[in-house]
């Protein structure tokens, strides 16, 4: 089978800045990425993950078009009842729910379509994908399904995301043994599931509100405290004394330290020093100087106001708690402060005295007193040195990504 993940473009704005770096379908949301979701639970043999994307993503996130494929929503998560709906779907026939497209089966000359249409503007295309599915038939969905269209969804709905994906990855499987004496542990002993190489040491890790991942490698340094569900992937850290509250996720190779409840870090992130963050969600490659706090609650106790890409505004969450959604590569100083509800583009570095605006657009320097440009040759000179240090090369598709971004950054309209 060839899963297409197809993109709404509202939704894909919306969700930016995530999605100004990578397809919908790569944004991580519990243990694992919304593409891995569906592969786990199709339970078949995927030949390729294709994504119907914006144009300057495609070549590192390519469009394969093949025989036998399903076209699904990227913002789509999965459940038995939709794996079980989608399956039964026939060429010529799609999934709908009150009129939201889930997915569609398309005849073998539709498909041969999709993939010519890999270079236009993604508007566009989405535009003659709607337009090729007209006169598809259609199968109502009755069930629950959720879509991620907002950015804080990331956050609010990641600890029943960690319970599902635990449930795709734990069961049927042998846990490792907690082998430090000093470590303490609450909960069913099935609720905490340990990959190979983790290291854990005079900690206490506490399961009785949801399950406890730990991916190969990991590390939880002496004093670290984990409330479940609590997800942590290959080769990441948690730092001596930290304080790690439910609903968290931190991706692989990144580091997490101080104060920190429900947030979601996509991986190769560092927030390693004393400092609260909340109800948050940071990118990849992004980096906090030692002491950051983000507040998360407004002294008011209003709903938070979020800057929104797609339709230039603030618009209101409808949440009391809301912290910071920074994007790929953008790093802060030392001491920085940011006010509830900040939005961070990409490749923003920030310092300085005093609070940041709560838009920062990408390629931002200062962002406090004074904002300038952060010139795209030093950028990727940077991205460069940060990649080297896990011996990774910034490849040319990724490179080319950026200068994308910092072309059309004035795309990014400040209030």
């Amino acid at each position: 089978m060839n899963l297409i993940f197809f993109e709404v473009p509202r939704y894909r704005d919306n969700l930016k800045p995530f999605t100004l770096t990578r397809p919908i379908a790569e944004i991580r949301l519990g243990i694992l990425s919304l593409a891995e979701k569906w592969e786990k639970h199709l339970k078949v043999e995927v030949l390729n993950n294709g994504y119907f994307t914006d144009q300057y993503l495609q070549a590192k996130f390519p469009l394969h078009s093949a025989e036998h494929s399903i076209c699904i929503n990227a913002s789509l998560c999965p459940s038995p009842a939709l794996v079980e709906a989608i399956n039964q779907l026939k060429e010529g026939q799609l999934l709908e729910k009150d009129g939201e497209l889930l997915a569609i089966c398309p005849t073998s000359a539709h498909t041969s379509t999709l993939g010519e249409l890999r270079h236009e503007v993604y508007t566009e295309k989405f535009a003659k994908l709607i337009a090729m599915v007209e006169t598809y038939e259609k199968q109502s969905y009755t069930e629950h399904a959720f879509l991620l269209t907002q950015p804080w969804q990331i956050f609010l709905e990641n600890g029943e995301q960690i319970k599902a994906d635990y449930q795709l990855i734990a069961t049927g499987r042998t846990s490792a043994n907690i082998e430090d004496p000093h470590t303490i542990y609450y909960g069913k002993p099935e609720d905490i599931f340990i990959e190979e190489g983790v290291s854990i040491r005079a900690s206490i890790l506490n399961a009785e509100n949801g399950p406890i991942y730990l991916g190969k490698g990991a590390t939880i340094h002496e004093n670290g405290v984990i409330k479940g569900p609590f997800a942590m992937l290959e080769n990441s850290h948690v730092n001596i004394g930290s304080k790690i509250r439910e609903a968290t996720t931190i991706g692989p190779h990144s580091k997490l330290g101080g104060e920190v409840k429900n947030v979601v870090v996509f991986g190769n992130s560092n927030k390693g020093h004393e400092g609260f963050l909340g109800n948050s969600v940071i990118g990849e490659w992004c980096n906090f100087g030692a002491d950051t706090n983000a507040s998360n609650l407004k002294n008011n106790y209003k709903p938070v106001k979020i800057w929104n890409y797609g339709t230039h505004r603030y618009e209101d969450t409808g949440e009391l708690f809301c912290g910071l959604l920074m994007g790929d590569h953008s790093k802060c100083g030392i001491n920085t402060m940011f006010n509830t509800g900040t939005v961070v583009g990409v490749f923003a570095n920030i310092f300085g005295t005093g609070y940041p605006e709560k838009f920062i657009p990408s390629f931002s320097w200062g962002a406090v007193t004074e904002t300038a440009p952060y010139r795209i040759e030093k950028a990727l000179e940077v991205a460069r040195d940060v990649l080297k240090r896990r011996g990774i090369t910034l490849s040319e598709q990724e490179a080319d990504i950026l200068r994308y971004i910092y072309e059309h950054r004035t795309h990014e309209t400040q209030p």
